[in-house]
């Protein structure tokens, strides 16, 4: 999937118009066109996009909060509902038809740490972190102000600090 059909499962996520009110979008749509530019081939209008990309990334860095670069790898369909504080380390894979909500930190516990691995159709609560080479399953769900220190399997849901798995 290229990332224009990737931006229109991002923005079927979203109420009609949501543009205009909806911030989170702003980032989606920058981290979209900056990974877009990366399959372009090599010349000058991508060597122009990457310049637009870092201005843009920093600009809606700064109005949203939500920091995530093109070097995440993001499935379609992602939501961020109450943007705000999201971080996400630049080695993290999040797979298709997550939410984050506000708050959310996703990356590594030590400097050049392995870094998670998202499923699919995951639910982040707010201010939830998930930190380190740990691997949250399909379906998961991770619970608001949790912290997530180890895998959480497939339809689980995960809940504390440190969090600790609750089974469907």
């Amino acid at each position: 999937m290229n990332q224009r059909e990737a931006y229109r499962a991002d923005r079927a996520r979203y109420p009609e118009r949501a543009f205009k009110r909806e911030q989170s979008l702003w980032a989606i749509r920058v981290y979209r066109f900056g990974r877009g530019n990366d399959e372009r081939a090599p010349g000058l209008r991508r060597n122009i996009n990457e310049r637009l990309y870092w201005f843009l990334f920093r600009i809606v860095e700064t109005l949203t909060g939500c920091s995530f670069t093109k070097a995440v790898d993001i499935g379609p369909g992602l939501r961020i509902h109450h943007f705000g504080n999201i971080f996400i380390h630049s080695g993290v894979v999040i797979g298709a038809n997550c939410t984050l909500r506000q708050g959310v930190t996703i990356g590594n516990r030590v400097e050049g740490g392995p870094v998670p691995v998202i499923g699919d159709d995951v639910e982040f609560g707010a201010y939830a972190q998930v930190l380190g080479g740990v691997r949250i399953g399909r379906g998961a769900k991770i619970g608001a102000m949790s912290v997530v220190l180890c895998d959480v399997p497939d339809g689980a849901t995960a809940v504390g600090i440190p969090a600790r798995i609750l089974q469907p």
